[in-house]
């Protein structure tokens, strides 16, 4: 039998308790950092210096035949952001995680955009709509501007023109 007098026994509390602290906080995350993760991936390359224009200053490439253009309709509803979707609207962004569209309609609206997240009621996905038209035309327009914006951003040149029904 092993006897243990005060000393070694409060040196082997003090280890216990050590090894304690230290292996709960070792597996600690946070949401900052979880958040850092996911601002770096969506922005590339943390060490390319971007300078951006102006949204009001990037050209759109030769018009094309807006007939041509296809068009997804979808029941959506506004669910962050100015509750005034026009008919026709740029859909740069799908999620299935309303803080993930929260997120890029952030970036965005750092861009000059004056981006909405919208749900899909039919199958609760979150759309990202960077801007909203009356017409078709106009729509079209904007997104060749967008995707013209934005031409290393591979996520962005699928830009898509939704019909709100």
């Amino acid at each position: 039998m092993v006897i243990f007098n005060s000393t070694s026994m409060k040196n082997i509390m003090y280890l216990l308790v050590a090894g304690t602290v230290l292996s709960l906080s070792a597996c600690k995350t946070s949401e900052n950092a979880y958040k850092q993760a996911y601002e770096k991936a969506i922005s590339g390359d943390e060490n390319k210096t971007v300078v951006e224009e102006p949204v009001a200053n990037v050209e759109a490439p030769k018009a094309e035949d807006v007939s041509n253009v296809s068009v997804r309709e979808e029941k959506v509803s506004v669910v962050t952001g100015d509750d005034d979707m026009k008919t026709y609207g740029i859909v740069c962004g799908s999620f299935s995680l309303k803080a993930n569209a929260d997120a890029l309609r952030e970036r965005l609206i750092g861009d000059g955009y004056k981006a909405v997240v919208v749900v899909n009621e039919a199958g609760k996905t979150y759309r990202v709509v960077c801007a909203s038209f009356s017409t078709k035309e106009e729509a079209v327009d904007e997104r060749n501007k967008f995707k013209a914006r934005y031409p290393d951003n591979q996520d962005f040149q699928g830009a898509w023109i939704l019909y709100k029904k």
